[in-house]
């Protein structure tokens, strides 16, 4: 039996699926060719609430629970998967912290404009020595009057050319290990903040993932994030919420992958019959949609959890591990089925391919899921 959604959850859902499928579906081969940033279309998703979608109404937002976020990010990844990843970057780890951790003036100047999808966030935790282990990195924060001064090297980051506000993680006391890490958030175009190497990926072009380097810039103190030595917990709770996001982006991925796999094998003939005949292929197909509906379920809880304020930090590594290991699974399924097409950029299944493999690594990997899962069942 599929997760129930609401009445509301479900015209969010059909909206979202209206407007992805009409306006960004047609364009994202396009898209992962030119690497061109979806700005315009996220200025019509600013428009249309999905910028700022659990930011609440006094901040721009439209005050959306998690359930009714994964399912339109699963609709926008369904279309486009460099754009879910916009989005929920965007929503997850650059809004979410600002909300949950920032001061009056912050949410003021940074979440109104974010939420409205005027502006838009990145986050910026990882660094050339510390990406599964934040506590490795090494760029500093030093306190000097009415401001900070950070040096260091972020990498791997997701939007990060073209963001307005980075949340920046950066320790302020060494010696107090993953306590001496705090969180700021640093404006485009502050001195001494500029973005570095620009990653030529697999997969997610349309989405940039650039270096951004930090050289004596000079932040006000009023930028920080919560209280010094705060970074470390803002970035494992923003982790949390984005790890929903990423099962999210991997459910409507894989269920593209799904659909493009039924359409080819119905059109196909083969020994005179459609391959959807054949029992080989009958049979992938069965396990394709049973891995995706397990993994929207997984997800959906995880979301429920979290709307409910419950602790739902194991239920998001069990979903994030899931789905995205099962949309890897699916997408080479869905290539299988189309044979020697499938490995032609004409049909759509090439470029989910290479979108689906980063899903098991970014904002968390397997490996690191599967330990904060142990941790919640064994103890540590």
């Amino acid at each position: 039996m599929a997760y129930e959604l609401t009445e509301e959850q479900r015209m969010i859902r059909a909206m979202v699926r209206e407007f992805a499928r009409e306006v960004l579906l047609p364009t994202a081969a396009e898209r992962d060719i030119t690497k061109e940033f979806p700005r315009e279309n996220i200025r019509q998703m600013g428009e249309l609430g999905l910028m700022g979608m659990n930011v609440p109404p006094e901040y721009n937002g439209v005050g959306a629970d998690t359930v009714s976020y994964s399912a339109a990010l699963q609709e926008v990844a369904y279309a486009c998967a460099s754009t879910a990843v916009v989005m929920s970057v965007h929503n997850s780890v650059a809004c979410g912290p600002i909300y949950l951790f920032g001061s009056d003036y912050l949410k003021e100047t940074y979440l109104k404009p974010l939420a409205a999808g005027e502006k838009i966030g990145s986050f910026a935790v990882t660094e050339p020595s510390a990406g599964s282990n934040p506590a490795g990195q090494k760029s500093k924060a030093v306190r000097d009057g009415d401001s900070y001064v950070i040096n260091g090297t972020k990498m791997f980051i997701s939007t990060g050319k073209n963001s307005d506000a980075t949340v920046v993680t950066a320790y302020t006391d060494k010696d107090k290990k993953h306590r001496g890490i705090s969180a700021f958030i640093v404006e485009k175009g502050t001195p001494g903040f500029s973005v570095g190497k620009e990653e030529e990926k697999m997969g997610l072009r349309a989405s940039d993932t650039v270096e951004l380097i930090f050289e004596d810039c000079r932040v006000p103190a009023e930028n920080l994030l919560g209280e010094e030595g705060d970074g470390f917990k803002i970035a494992m709770v923003s982790l949390d919420g984005g790890r929903i996001g990423i099962a999210s982006q991997s459910v409507g991925l894989a269920q593209a992958c799904l659909d493009a796999a039924v359409n080819y094998a119905k059109e196909r003939v083969q020994f005179n019959k459609p391959i959807s005949q054949f029992q080989g292929i009958r049979w992938m197909i069965a396990d394709m949609a049973t891995q995706i509906e397990a993994a929207r379920l997984l997800t959906f809880n995880a979301a429920a959890m979290r709307d409910r304020e419950e602790n739902f930090s194991a239920a998001a590594s069990m979903a994030k591990v899931f789905a995205s290991e099962m949309a890897n699974k699916v997408a080479y399924k869905a290539l299988q089925i189309h044979g020697g097409y499938g490995y032609i950029k004409e049909f759509p299944v090439e470029r989910y391919y290479r979108d689906a493999r980063v899903f098991t690594i970014y904002e968390g990997t397997s490996e690191i899921q599967r330990m904060v899962i142990a941790n919640n069942v064994i103890g540590k």
